[in-house]
């Protein structure tokens, strides 16, 4: 079960993730909370109301705008689940790419991966909070405004905690889907140009259940689908927040996520078994492809990410609000 901490035992400095070809805007995730919040400052820059229309991609129906060739070098990236399964092996991919600094936010601390994240590239700064997205949106605030007060500056925000198992319905919702949505409500606080913010970019990952469900797995596929109706609508809100975001979508990845699952009402004792006979990819093809869709930085993008191929799904619209 998931761990709730409600206190930081050491902030350190954490680091950004570089992109190498986009210029994101901060993300970030759920942050823990801190009993010391009189040290938390809150990011203030030295031209707090100063918004660059640049920082905006525009989006139209199906169309997504790519903005000027964003680079990973020397940026500052949060990671939520970094370190396990693809966000692992995505992680080993992002610090190729000479980030700044990397915030990893994960449930559980793993010693033996982030010392080999930081033997790929010593020059990036990485940097470890135990973090449970499903606190509630105040813990995250406040550790936010620690890791804000740190580095001043976020560039992109991956929010990728998740668990397939429909016995837990509760916790399937609450981490797919509400920890996601609390942490990018949360770092709306830094990033929203309506309170002279600078902008900032979200790369939710999602699953292609969010397309088509396995229908056996219905409370999975039903939060991947929100992941995907929520980040398409951040991204048309981007004109108004300063706030990008966009969507990668894995195929069937072999991970220990999908080795052994539960059903929704043991309606298939044997889903995973059957997933598996069909051909999947392996963490690491997905991960290349996860951090190309990053570079490519497409605004309301959703990324296909299935046998190591990356496509662009155009999404098709059957009913439009016309608001």
């Amino acid at each position: 079960m998931p761990l709730r901490l409600s206190t930081i035992a050491l902030l350190k400095r954490t680091p950004l993730l570089l992109v190498q070809k986009l210029k994101a805007a901060q993300p970030t995730r759920t942050l823990l909370h801190s009993t010391t919040t009189r040290n938390l400052v809150p990011f203030l820059g030295d031209d707090s109301c100063v918004f660059s229309n640049k920082a905006i991609i525009r989006h139209g129906g199906s169309q997504c705008d790519q903005k000027e060739a964003f680079s990973l070098s020397n940026k500052n990236v949060i990671f939520v689940a970094g370190l396990g399964g693809i966000g692992l092996d995505t992680s080993k991919e992002l610090v190729k790419r000479d980030l700044k600094n990397l915030v990893i936010l994960d449930r559980i601390k793993n010693p033996a991966a982030i010392a080999e994240l930081k033997k790929i590239n010593p020059k990036v700064a990485i940097t470890f909070y135990p973090y449970d997205v499903t606190v509630p949106i105040a813990e995250t605030t406040e550790l936010l405004k620690c890791i804000f007060s740190r580095l001043k500056t976020v560039d992109i925000l991956i929010n990728g905690a998740g668990i397939l198992d429909d016995h837990q319905i509760e916790a399937t919702i609450a981490v797919n889907y509400t920890g996601l949505v609390n942490t990018t409500t949360a770092i709306m606080e830094f990033w929203d140009k309506r309170k002279c913010g600078p902008g900032g970019i979200i790369c939710n990952i999602g699953s292609v259940t969010g397309f088509n469900a396995i229908y056996q797995v219905p409370v999975y596929s039903g939060t991947k689908a929100a992941v995907v109706n929520f980040t398409s609508s951040l991204a048309k809100l981007a004109p108004i927040t300063g706030v990008t975001a966009y969507t990668v979508n894995p195929g069937i990845t072999r991970t220990t996520l999908v080795q052994k699952f539960n059903s929704w009402l043991d309606v298939e004792p044997q889903v995973a078994k059957k997933l598996l006979a069909h051909p999947t990819q392996p963490p690491l093809a997905c991960a290349e492809n996860f951090v190309k869709a990053i570079e490519l930085n497409q605004n309301g993008a959703l990324w296909k990410l299935d046998l190591g191929t990356l496509e662009a799904i155009k999404w098709t619209k059957h009913w439009d609000s016309g608001i």
